[in-house]
């Protein structure tokens, strides 16, 4: 089992930064992709980012790509996603996933659908004001 528990959200002004943490345990997560999605409220869970085993390829949503950036550290067993120029369509609970990756499958393959991630953490909230 792997637990994942985020942190880093909070409220900002339109324009700013965050920088989400994920921190996994149980087991180490190096053998699996990882990645965000985000949920707000009245919405369904959607895709943000990912980032492969090895952290030698990422894949973003075309909303966030250019202005968010996912990366991990499997020797700490965690991974980050710092978010700069934030809108207020960003507002969202932030969700940190993990699937074990698959020889042959891509990352965006293995991880752009919610319903086939193994692992969720808790969330966090994160609100951007106009």
């Amino acid at each position: 089992q792997v637990q994942l528990v985020e942190s880093g959200g909070g409220l900002v002004q339109a324009g700013g930064s965050l920088r989400l943490s994920c921190a996994a345990s149980g087991r180490t997560v190096s053998s699996y992709d990882m990645g965000w999605f985000r949920q707000a409220p009245g919405k369904d869970r959607e895709f943000v980012a990912a980032i492969s085993w090895s952290g030698g390829r990422t894949y973003y949503a075309d909303s966030v790509k250019g202005r968010f950036t996912i990366s991990r550290d499997n020797a700490k067993n965690t991974v980050w996603l710092q978010m700069n120029s934030l809108k207020p369509e960003d507002t969202a609970v932030y969700y940190c996933a993990a699937r074990f990756a698959r020889f042959g499958v891509t990352v965006e393959r293995n991880m752009v659908s919610s319903e086939r991630i193994d692992y969720w953490g808790q969330g966090t909230q994160v609100t951007v004001s106009s």
